[in-house]
């Protein structure tokens, strides 16, 4: 049997999930992983979570205290936020102390330059709960899947605006309505932005994709839109199209590079990602050998992130117990670069509110004519207090030529009011 020394920084939702879960399985890890794991030392911003898990006695105010503690082999990073986490991770690896993390932010901005810091220092960086929460997806990336070139990873990974645009569809509610409701249940923070405007999905979907394609892949270099804009009408369209309106986080191999985005998408029904509803989460991967894989799950909540934090630290204590292989850094040896907003090439649903009288139809199908917009199907909705709307589908368009339309019909003065355009997703 191997003791291995744990500490943990920050004990909030997560970090309490762990100690409840290494406190209650230690027995089983120590029969079944012949691994001894002992709280060493934790340490958060106030002592109340430490009184009520009972860890008064190896409580530090100060979390230089628990990574400088010379009885730590891994160090359990939860304390939230970049710059303080990111200082206290760098001086854990240093000390040759592993390290697990869930913290996607920091993953998204330094997680390659930790990962060689690590290796330079004999030490480990995990980070499975930093996407998906329960659900195991960085692991199969790195190990199951590595026989495959990865084509494409995509996703529902942000279970707040999954719950809110499916309330939007299910009952109805409007997104101020699905927002309060959403924020009443706990699934969104009283400062929703970082959920809404998908900027928690970037971040996410920017470490899969380094993972996916060993690339140095930053938060910045992903183009990023939201769910603030989307109305019932958006979501009544969608359904009587046959598609679900989802926030997508994507990353695809192009010829030219890897296409990385986070934005609104209306998604086929027999497509697997269009059936993810509420708080629930999926990542889809498709590979050269193994085709279409899906990975579902609960994608936050004490439970399933500590689920996922205790998994990679028992995995590291084991590397540290017996001198296991030691996961390999993701090295940049594809190099393959980001492709630009003006290169991205897409099948498109555009619905364009207008005033009910002879020559819509023509004046918006002439401005799509001279930029090379090909036109799928067409639909014109019946007039309603003077207003029509015009729905269209696209074949294959540069996302470019899409953005010059819209720009376009906003100047021509023939829409009625704001026009809505999604990336549709088929089943291939």
């Amino acid at each position: 049997m191997k003791t291995i020394g744990v500490g943990i920084l920050g004990l909030g939702t997560v970090g309490s999930g762990v100690v409840r879960i290494i406190q209650k399985h230690h027995d089983s890890f120590l029969r079944d992983q012949e691994i001894d794991l002992q709280l060493v030392a934790v340490s958060s911003r106030r002592d109340v979570q430490a009184r009520e898990l009972g860890l008064m006695d190896i409580y530090h105010a100060d979390p230089e205290q628990v990574i400088s503690h010379p009885s730590i082999d891994v160090v359990v990073e939860l304390m939230g936020g970049i710059d303080a986490a990111y200082q206290s991770i760098k001086a854990a690896l240093q000390a040759g102390k592993s390290v697990v993390t869930a913290n996607k932010a920091l993953i998204a901005t330094h997680g390659r330059e930790l990962m060689h810091l690590a290796g330079e220092h004999g030490a480990e960086i995990a980070f499975e709960a930093s996407v998906g929460g329960g659900i195991p997806i960085i692991g199969p990336l790195r190990h199951t899947l590595a026989s495959n070139r990865i084509l494409s990873v995509m996703g529902i990974v942000n279970g707040t605006t999954n719950y809110m645009l499916s309330r939007m569809s299910e009952a109805g509610l409007d997104y101020a309505s699905a927002l309060a409701e959403a924020q009443a249940l706990g699934y969104a923070e009283a400062d929703p932005t970082a959920d809404v405007e998908g900027f928690d999905a970037a971040a996410k979907i920017a470490i899969l994709a380094m993972i996916a394609f060993n690339t140095d892949v930053h938060l910045d270099q992903v183009q990023t839109a939201g769910i603030s804009k989307i109305t019932v009408t958006d979501i009544n369209a969608a359904a009587e199209a046959g598609y679900a309106l989802k926030l997508l986080a994507q990353a695809r191999r192009e010829p030219q590079g890897i296409d990385i985005r986070v934005h609104p998408a209306m998604i086929e029904k027999s497509h697997p990602l269009a059936a993810v509803n509420g708080v629930f989460n999926a990542i889809f991967v498709v590979g050269d050998a193994v085709g279409e894989t899906m990975f579902y799950g609960r994608g936050a909540g004490e439970g399933p992130a500590a689920s996922s934090v205790v998994g990679d630290l028992i995995e590291l204590a084991r590397h540290k117990a017996y001198r296991e292989t030691i996961t390999q850094p993701v090295w940049d040896t594809e190099g393959l670069s980001m492709v630009s907003a003006d290169q991205l090439k897409d099948t498109f649903y555009l619905r364009l509110p207008v005033p009910d009288r002879p020559g819509m139809l023509a004046a918006s199908a002439t401005i799509f004519a001279e930029l090379n917009i090909s036109i799928a199907s067409m639909v014109q909705h019946a007039a309603t207090d003077g207003q029509a709307e015009l729905i269209y589908f696209t074949h294959q368009a540069p996302l470019s030529a899409i953005q010059t339309a819209i720009s376009r019909l906003n100047d021509s003065g023939i829409l009625t009011g704001p026009p809505s355009c999604f990336v549709t997703i088929t089943r291939d």
